[in-house]
């Protein structure tokens, strides 16, 4: 068991700090939400979101109805992209500016949410742009209050203070983690998400999976991010094949956004490494690719190169993945045919990528701001060797 060996002088901070609505019809706590803002002095609100889910959803009709009653001036900027970029953060944080937003509310799913986290923190830094925050080149302390509606089940940013944007003409996909960042209050309701296509269930569903293989196994993990990625595996396993053959099922929506939520809990307290620092030049290069897809391309050959140093770990929270596989190449086999089983079958070279494209990709890592600190928490040295071999095992299945 990993907890007859876990280092129990190593000190961690354990973290749980969003209110969060959830459950089918939490949508209608907006209401409360609007009234607590309004008391707490928010005027204006700027809605940041995509170009159509926030409407398509139902979700708007409550937001909309909220902040009227409440009398609360608003203005939606509805331009955010999958991946999205400094300049739409920019120009999102404009409109907040030209409005005299003193809070945000994001609707839709990692994107729109991490977007809405920028701007939440340029609003009190008007000096400041998305490039200044995403090359690290001032810590933040303050932002304005942010409520975060979610639309998907997976990437957990409803709940943690983590942050994505790229800068597309240096190919850099950063990340950034700010107290002052978490929203004050979070709605995580699966009526909301039946909708989402076929693809994007498993990709999203795929990112919480990322989500505690990595927390569950870095150098800062701590015993409630394994516990939470023990569950986040057992739930995920027995309702994304749900979710394939019925997406409409809303238990089966509702336990993959709980999956989804407490994975972004475990990855808040353990942090991320391997994976995600290594899709992020992926996603940076090509920005039609799904985060999701990234991810679960490469996580087989992750877990390969991890496993020697996090067995315990990963035999106990893989289990209802890899139950009988032994030694690192069978359960990383075992996990990648698991992937394949749920309909993900893309690799590497199916999504464009060739191996002369490994050195460059090592090099964004080595570059992107904040990639590098992730690489760092890995439980094995996180080499330019170590890089390059989970790049080329990802080219081709590993089975």
């Amino acid at each position: 068991m990993w907890d007859d060996v876990f280092p129990i002088d190593q000190v961690q901070e354990i973290r749980t700090k969003t209110t969060v609505y959830f459950g089918a019809g939490a949508i209608r706590k907006i209401s409360d939400i609007a009234k607590d803002l309004k008391e707490k002095g928010v005027s204006n609100v700027l809605v940041v979101t995509g170009r159509s889910s926030y409407k398509k959803t139902g979700a708007w009709d409550h937001v909309e109805k909220a902040l009227k009653e409440q009398g609360m001036g608003y203005a939606v900027y509805d331009k955010v992209t999958p991946n999205p970029t400094a300049d739409s953060v920019d120009e999102a944080t404009k409109m907040g500016k030209d409005l005299g937003a003193n809070a945000v509310i994001a609707i839709g799913g990692g994107s729109p949410i991490d977007a809405a986290k920028s701007v939440a923190i340029l609003l009190e830094y008007k000096d400041k742009t998305a490039r200044d925050l995403y090359e690290l080149s001032f810590v933040p302390q303050r932002a304005v209050p942010l409520v975060a509606i979610n639309l998907t089940h997976g990437t957990g940013t409803e709940v943690d203070r983590f942050a994505v944007v790229s800068i597309p003409e240096k190919e850099y996909k950063p990340a950034i983690a700010y107290d002052c960042i978490y929203p004050m209050y979070s709605i995580d309701d699966p009526e909301l998400m039946t909708g989402l296509s076929l693809d994007q269930t498993k990709y999203v569903s795929i990112d919480a999976l990322n989500h505690v293989i990595e927390a569950c196994t870095t150098k800062t993990a701590n015993p409630f991010s394994i516990l939470l990625a023990k569950e986040t595996v057992r739930l995920i396993a027995k309702y994304l094949p749900k979710a394939v053959e019925n997406p409409q099922d809303l238990r089966a929506s509702y336990f993959l956004l709980y999956a989804s939520m407490i994975a972004g809990v475990s990855f808040d307290n353990g942090l991320l490494h391997f994976t995600h620092a290594l899709e992020h030049p992926l996603s940076a290069i090509k920005p039609e690719l799904a985060h999701g897809l990234g991810l679960a391309m490469i996580v087989p050959a992750v877990v390969e190169a991890i496993y020697p140093a996090s067995k315990d770990i990963l035999d106990e929270v893989l289990e209802p993945i890899t139950k009988g596989a032994e030694g690192a190449e069978e359960v990383a086999k075992t996990l990648e045919k698991w992937i394949f089983s749920v309909g993900v079958t893309s690799k590497l070279e199916d999504e464009g990528f060739k191996g002369e494209d490994i050195p460059k990709l090592v090099k964004l890592v080595r570059e992107t701001p904040s990639l590098d600190g992730l690489v760092s928490l890995a439980p094995v040295e996180g080499t330019d060797e170590v890089i390059e071999r989970i790049y080329k095992r990802s080219l081709k299945p590993i089975a």
